[in-house]
């Protein structure tokens, strides 16, 4: 619901501080479950994520039910005025559902079918385990959903994977049948299959895509990629039948995830698809903080992308649903938060529009592959270690911050990500096999506005563009003809657009524009790109724009300039002094091609000159070095601006406005210092400005 212009995503008016809590795995020791209860209050938590993995405690035997031991969980829990977000167990199975029923098992890409075993090994399409899984999903309902501990539903936990079996095989020619509208010979059109003579003539012939098998039909492995987000998507909404039926007030949620190798935005679903179907976004964030190949600021500036794009999917607050408060047992290194980080890094998350801050895990397993992951309560029991102390200063602060509960993020930039592009492009046998790196791009074009403190929206290609004064566009290669059309009309109707090599080269099914570059972004850029030249590492060439030099790597357009201006030039290669950056205007608005991949040095002049001309500004003016990003959530009265130390030294900042300390009510004089990993947050009322 929205008050003045808050949005409250749950009953809950303060900040979220808990965690994945798992008593299901300690109940032969009720002292521990009675320390639970003492060290949540010590702590400063108040939510706890219950029932995740918790099938086989809840139901040991096909109808036989244990729900005693969740009774006292809540009961205890509400008695210290805790709330709890009820998970539904579809995640991990039990074993005697595998065993009586091996339909839910997966079958892997290969045909190989798996065994009972780890988690997420379901089959999305049995009818078995869509039957089971409501059945549980509804006797939580009905003993559970007017219990007034009762905060959210957890469905299941990261969906992921996919499975190839003949139900499954059947289910996706059945997407098929529906997509083409039954009409075979549209398909091998639209899949181009006279290619290496793959033509379907029955549809019995399609198969998954398989290493064995066909895995070179790229209009195949599209539409496989988006019947599996579909095939998710279906498992479940059948899962929430009974939870919308009987608990409607209730908001539901699963936790996103992001690819943790470079931290990208999670890519074996589309989330765009997914978020539809939420009332609450929530995402686990686990970054590898304090690593050996980027700066502390670098990795913030890839945190603070990816939230921005969760929070985008639906425009309103969303929650932290597991981080760890030191460090988790999964990445090649598992190094421990430094003092300070993990407050810095959790109010990293409320600044770009989290309300809540919750872990994964509440307690230390004391066996088995997770024992090792950080936790709030470590396997001393004890509340006195610097982990447990650090998670206590963050509720304690987070306890100060509920007026910042339900408030938003205002932008007048965004920047398009489009999961289905990703997926096009990673197939594309051409360009570099290894320089593609679309998320990583568009992180680098973020970078420059989240330094100058300009926030920025990550929406997707069915948000509306019309509520942006910029829009940054970088390797959009599927564009099909409904977004080209979009983003004429946005230049036509005022916008600035801005984008760059690698974009509109196929349509929705993956196929080519015949004739070159898209007519209608033709006009809108006034040139035509005619064709890519991907470099070596070794490469050298250059582009010269505004007076200065910049190097290139990767990629470099060459550009057929027609009504457009040329704003930058190559210098080397046979496309010397030829167009590297061009302009146009067009109607009301104005197109931007950037032709090469350039370096930041190239962005933070280009976009700031855009930020100037467009007057761009931050919604408090804050002066500061590098390292330091300054994040702002807003109602109709106040800014609460987060002001924070991503560097390992001291930093002086300045401000131009009479300012309040939210956690500490002190006025902040104009200039201070902020230690290494310091965070301040700052009360701005709109009416000083």
């Amino acid at each position: 619901m929205s008050i003045h212009g808050k949005t409250f995503v749950t009953k809950a008016k303060h900040m979220l501080h808990g965690g994945d809590y798992n008593p299901d795995q300690w109940l032969d020791r009720p002292d521990i479950l009675a320390d639970d209860l003492h060290l949540m209050k010590l702590s400063h938590t108040n939510t706890f994520s219950v029932g995740i993995f918790a099938w086989s405690t809840l139901e040991p035997e096909e109808g036989v039910y244990h729900f005693e031991w969740l009774d006292d969980i809540f009961e205890n829990i509400h008695k210290i005025g805790g709330n709890i977000i009820l998970a539904t167990p579809s995640g991990a199975r039990p074993a005697w559902l595998s065993q009586k029923y091996p339909e839910v098992l997966r079958v892997d890409e290969n045909r190989v079918k798996q065994l009972h075993g780890g988690r997420h090994n379901h089959c999305f399409t049995s009818e078995v385990y869509r039957k089971k899984t409501q059945q549980i999903n509804r006797l939580l309902a009905e003993r559970y959903g007017n219990h007034p501990a009762l905060l959210m539903w957890h469905i299941s936990n990261e969906y992921s994977g996919e499975c190839h079996c003949e139900k499954c095989q059947e289910a996706f020619r059945d997407w098929l049948k529906s997509t083409y509208n039954n009409d075979l010979d549209a398909l091998n059109k639209a899949w181009w299959t006279s290619f290496w003579s793959h033509t379907y003539t029955e549809w019995s012939q399609i198969e998954s895509p398989s290493p064995i098998g066909e895995k070179g039909v790229h209009g195949l492995n599209l539409d496989w990629r988006r019947f599996v987000t579909d095939q998710t998507i279906s498992f479940f909404e059948n899962e929430i039948v009974p939870l919308k039926e009987l608990t409607p007030e209730i908001p539901i949620t699963t936790n996103f995830m992001a690819d943790t190798s470079d931290l990208i935005p999670f890519q074996a679903l589309d989330y765009s698809k997914f978020a539809k179907h939420l009332d609450v976004i929530s995402w686990d964030a686990y970054p590898a903080w304090h690593n050996d190949w980027e700066s502390t600021a670098d990795l913030a500036m890839k945190v603070g992308f990816i939230n921005d794009l969760y929070r985008s999917l639906k425009q309103q607050p969303f929650l932290l649903m597991e981080s760890t408060p030191s460090k988790v047992n999964w990445h090649d290194v598992n190094k421990a938060k430094r003092p300070g980080m993990h407050l810095l890094s959790s109010m990293q998350m409320i600044a770009h529009g989290s309300d809540s801050i919750l872990y994964f895990q509440w307690r230390k397993s004391r066996g088995s592959s997770e024992k090792f992951h950080g936790a709030v309560v470590d396997h001393d029991n004890s509340p006195n270690n610097r982990v447990f102390q650090d998670v206590t200063e963050v509720g304690e602060t987070l306890e100060k911050l509920a007026p910042v509960v339900g408030t938003n993020r205002t932008s007048e930039v965004a920047i398009l990500f489009d999961w289905e592009n990703h997926w096009a492009l990673g197939d594309a046998q051409g360009f570099g096999m290894k320089s593609k790196r679309y998320p990583q791009t568009l992180q680098q074009h973020y970078r420059t506005f989240w330094e100058r403190d300009i926030p920025v929206d990550v929406i997707t290609k069915e948000q509306n563009f019309s509520a942006y004064r910029l829009l940054i566009v970088p390797m959009l290669y599927l564009a099909n003809e409904e977004t080209v059309a979009r983003l004429k009309s946005y230049v036509a109707n005022g916008g600035t657009l801005v984008m760059t090599y690698i974009s509109g080269i196929v349509n929705e099914y993956d196929l080519t524009y015949t004739g070159g570059w898209p007519k209608d972004f033709q006009d809108i850029f006034g040139m035509r790109p005619l064709e890519t030249d991907t470099l070596y590492p070794s490469d050298r060439n250059y582009v010269t724009y505004q007076d200065k030099t910049y190097p290139i790597k990767d990629y470099a357009t060459i550009i057929d300039l027609e009504s457009a201006q040329a704003e930058g030039l190559y210098k080397e290669d046979f496309y010397a002094k030829l167009p590297a950056v061009t302009s146009h205007s067009y109607k009301g608005g104005k197109a931007y091609y950037i032709g090469a991949r350039l370096d930041d040095e190239f962005h933070r002049d280009f976009y700031s000159r855009l930020m100037t001309d467009l007057s761009l500004t931050s919604v408090l003016l804050v002066n500061h070095g590098p390292g330091v990003s300054v994040q702002a959530r807003r109602d109709t009265v106040t800014d609460y601006v987060f002001v924070m130390n991503f560097t390992e030294e001291k930093q002086t900042v300045t401000i131009q406005s009479e300012v309040q300390d939210l956690v500490t009510k002190e006025n902040v004089p104009a200039e201070f210092t902020l230690k290494p990993y310091e965070v301040k947050i700052l009360v701005h009322s709109k009416s000083n400005k």
